[in-house]
């Protein structure tokens, strides 16, 4: 008997290919570059359902979510990774310290933004509200040299609000500003034009008194006048 991993991915497997559509496949396909093959979902279909199957087939240990996610993250469609991105966050509860292993698989393979930031919103900035004793791992993100992991040390508290650090914030900016990358560049922007939501002078002033890319700066100041 298929146990719950398998009937997972088959069930999820059967219905997205099902939903199939060559042409908005193309166009996604195309908007993402051409770096991954797309099935052709709805993005909100594809969640909506992803989620009716987690519950239909429960989980009930790390191992097992850990095993669903890379299978199937080991698929070539795109609409898999993310789907796998929601198996992961759904089971929050049964995260690890350890688990940080597995969520910088997910930043590493496959990467490009839309994975990168949705990992960000959906599992690194919980994983470390969780474990805030392993903070210090997005500062040897931030110094290495893969900028989706440095892109990651700067957006993961984008839903933190007003528990946002900002001393970590700006270290993490100021070791970067001078990147070329411009995910690196862009990503430094985003996030302090969302907390600029939180305390716009604050923002107001770090873009006026530090080094910044003229691209970052344009995206930290764009609602602020």
């Amino acid at each position: 008997m298929a146990n719950n991993e398998q009937l997972l991915i088959e069930t999820m497997k059967a219905f997205f290919e099902a939903k199939a559509d060559a042409e908005r496949a193309e166009k996604n396909k195309a908007y993402m570059k051409h770096h991954f093959p797309f099935i052709g979902l709805i993005t909100a279909e594809r969640r909506a359902r992803t989620k009716d199957i987690i519950k239909q087939f429960p989980l009930t240990n790390l191992e097992s979510v850990t095993t669903t996610v890379k299978s199937l993250w080991a698929l070539e469609e795109r609409e898999y990774h993310h789907a796998a991105i929601d198996v992961l966050a759904h089971y929050h509860k049964l995260w690890t310290t350890d688990t940080i292993n597995l969520i910088e698989f997910c930043l590493l393979n496959h990467s490009w933004w839309d994975s990168v930031d949705n990992l960000n919103i959906a599992c690194v900035g919980k994983y470390f509200a969780l474990f805030p004793d392993k903070l210090s791992i997005t500062s040897h993100w931030n110094e290495g040299d893969n900028f989706w992991l440095q892109r990651s040390s700067i957006i993961f508290q984008k839903a933190y609000r007003k528990k946002t650090n900002c001393e970590l914030l700006a270290k993490h900016i100021l070791q970067v500003a001078d990147s070329k990358e411009f995910f690196v560049r862009k990503a430094i922007g985003w996030a302090l034009r969302e907390y600029a939501k939180v305390d716009r002078d604050w923002v107001i002033d770090f873009v006026a008194n530090n080094p910044l890319h003229s691209l970052s700066k344009r995206e930290a100041m764009k609602h602020l006048g």
